[in-house]
């Protein structure tokens, strides 16, 4: 006779019981109305099916509130994809060279509803080597740019491009856009710098995406290839 104890019946054996016999509850389909449990969305008791739906239908709320999300950000995209579209527009139809800088700046802030934006381009033709775009800054700022191989979004820290704008102490966040050949995160030398500003500290933060700024950065940069 064996006189070791048996050990004692666990929860998860039950639990790999049922969900490894698919018939038991067939066979014993009377447990199913008489189970209760405790509703969630209150102290009444609720019979097995009943709160089976009410999981089920929270599952579908957080299905919902997903393709909601989508729906939305497809939604947002869109827009801005059509903004990125007419702000492209303008720059194709600026005939003067000299003018596209400013272009490119006005048309960011009326598309995109910027507060402000600055630039700087280098290494320009002999033309416009002293038009306000091409002077007033330093080696330093031109090695950032280099260096940046993707748009930088965050708080202001006190970049020297930030002087570029017309009210520095508003700029709370910002968005530097490297403008060079090609594609953004490439190691060609950047030959200029977009500056995005904004009063608002979480208009331009760490954790945005930069796919359109991308864009911006290579349609600007073709565009002022002109002037080199």
């Amino acid at each position: 006779m064996n006189d070791q104890p048996m050990n004692p019946i666990t929860e998860d054996d039950i639990a790999n019981y049922l969900a490894n016999t698919p018939g038991f509850f067939e066979r014993h389909a009377e447990l199913l109305a008489t189970v209760q449990l405790n509703s969630p969305h209150g102290s009444r008791a609720v019979s097995l099916q009943e709160r089976q739906a009410e999981m089920l239908r929270e599952k579908i709320k957080v299905v919902e509130h997903r393709i909601m999300e989508m729906v939305r950000n497809g939604n947002e995209n869109v827009l801005i994809a059509d903004k990125l579209l007419r702000w492209a527009c303008h720059l194709l139809l600026t005939t003067d060279a000299e003018a596209l800088p400013e272009t490119i700046c006005g048309e960011l802030q009326t598309q995109f509803a910027v507060p402000q934006v600055g630039i700087k381009v280098w290494d320009v033709a002999a033309a416009y080597a002293e038009m306000p775009f091409a002077t007033g800054l330093s080696n330093d700022a031109k090695t950032f740019a280099s260096s940046l191989t993707s748009p930088y979004c965050g708080v202001n820290v006190g970049f020297e491009s930030v002087s570029w704008l017309q009210d520095p102490v508003a700029a709370l966040s910002l968005a530097l856009i490297p403008l060079r050949q090609g594609a953004v995160n490439s190691a060609t030398p950047a030959f200029g710098m977009l500056v995005l500003a904004s009063p608002d500290p979480q208009r331009f933060h760490n954790g945005m995406g930069t796919d359109f700024l991308e864009r911006i950065a290579e349609l600007s940069s073709a565009a002022l290839s002109r002037l080199r």
